[in-house]
C-alpha cells in the first residue's frame, strides 16, 4: 500500500509541476474517490446483479444454509444472505461493503461437486473474506488504481492536445519529455500490477483463514483440486469481479510463472494447495 501511494504521489506531483494547476489534480482525485466509494457502498448489489446469482431458497437448499450458518456462528460473524448461481462450473464470491451487508454465492456446479468436507472449506474461505474485510482492502486499492489511471490518461489527451497551463517552454524540455512519457506509460501498469498482488495475498490469508476456520485444511484442498480440473470458464465471467471468486472464472489456466503470473487475480493451484498441507 506504501508503494501504491508512491506511485500515487509522483504522478500527481509530475501533473501539478507540468501544468501549474493543482486545482486539475483534485478535481481527479475528488472523482475517482466518489466514483468507487459509491460502488464500494453499493458492491453487494452490483456484483450480484453482475453474477446473475439469486437468493437460495432455505427450504431447498437448506443444508447450505446449514453450513454458512455454523461457520458463520464460529467465525462470530453475522451470518451473510446466500444466494445461488445456476452454473456448472465450481466456484464461489462473497461480497459487500461489511460483514452487515454481506453476500455469499455458490454456483450450482459447486455444490454438485463437492462433498460436505469440501464445500464448507470453500464457504469457510469466502467467509474469512468477509472477516478480513477484504472488500475494504480490494476498494482502497481500486480507488489508487482508478486515480493512477485516470490521472495519466487525462495527462497523455492534455499533452497531445497541448493544453498545459504555465510555462509552455517546460514541454520542449526533453527531461520533462521523457518523464511525461515513463510516467504515462508505466504508472497504470505498476498500479494494476499492484492491485493483483494484493488479490493475490488476499486469497492465501482467506485460505488460511479458513482452514483455521474449520480446523481441516484437507477439505479446502481438495475442494480447490476439483475446482482447478475444471477446464471452462463460468456462463457469465466477467474481468470486473473475477478477482472476487475463488478461482478464475475464465477456466483452469494450468500452471504459469514468470511475467505472466504478475497479472493473474489468483495465485496458481498449485501453490494455495502446498501453502495449505504442504504438498
Amino acid at each position: 500500500m506504501a508503494g501504491f501511494f508512491g506511485v500515487v504521489m509522483a504522478l500527481g506531483w509530475a501533473i501539478s509541476y507540468y501544468f501549474h494547476n493543482p486545482g486539475i489534480l483534485l478535481f481527479a482525485v475528488v472523482f475517482a474517490v466518489g466514483m468507487n466509494v459509491f460502488a464500494y457502498w453499493n458492491s453487494d448489489k452490483v456484483v450480484v446483479a453482475m453474477s446473475g446469482a439469486k437468493p437460495a431458497d432455505e427450504s431447498q437448499y437448506r443444508d447450505l444454509h446449514n453450513l454458512v450458518e455454523n461457520l458463520a456462528i464460529t467465525a462470530g460473524l453475522p451470518k451473510p444472505r446466500v444466494y445461488i448461481i445456476d452454473d456448472p462450473a465450481p466456484n464461489a464470491f462473497a461480497t459487500g461493503r461489511d460483514k452487515n451487508h454481506a453476500v455469499v454465492a455458490v454456483t450450482t456446479g459447486l455444490l454438485a461437486m463437492m462433498d460436505k468436507t469440501e464445500l464448507e472449506g470453500v464457504l469457510a474461505h469466502e467467509l474469512s473474506h468477509i472477516g478480513n474485510r477484504d472488500m475494504l482492502v480490494s476498494t482502497v486499492a481500486v480507488v489508487l488504481v482508478g486515480f493512477v489511471t485516470l490521472a495519466s490518461d487525462f495527462f497523455l489527451r492534455s499533452a497531445l492536445w497541448g493544453r498545459g497551463g504555465g510555462d509552455r517552454d517546460s514541454k520542449s524540455n526533453p527531461v520533462l519529455a521523457i518523464i511525461a512519457v515513463v510516467l504515462i506509460v508505466l504508472a497504470p501498469i505498476v498500479a494494476t500490477l499492484m492491485q493483483l498482488a494484493i488479490s493475490r495475498k488476499r486469497e492465501f490469508l482467506a485460505d488460511a483463514s479458513g482452514a483455521l476456520l474449520t480446523r481441516y485444511p484437507e477439505g479446502l484442498a481438495n475442494a480447490l483440486r476439483k475446482i482447478g480440473g475444471y477446464q471452462a470458464p463460468m456462463q457469465r465471467a466477467n474481468n470486473a469481479i473475477a478477482h472476487l471468486y475463488i478461482s478464475n472464472p475464465f477456466g483452469a489456466a494450468g500452471r504459469t510463472g514468470g511475467i505472466a503470473k504478475l497479472f493473474m487475480t489468483h495465485p496458481p493451484v498449485e501453490e494455495r494447495i502446498e501453502a495449505l498441507i504442504g504438498r
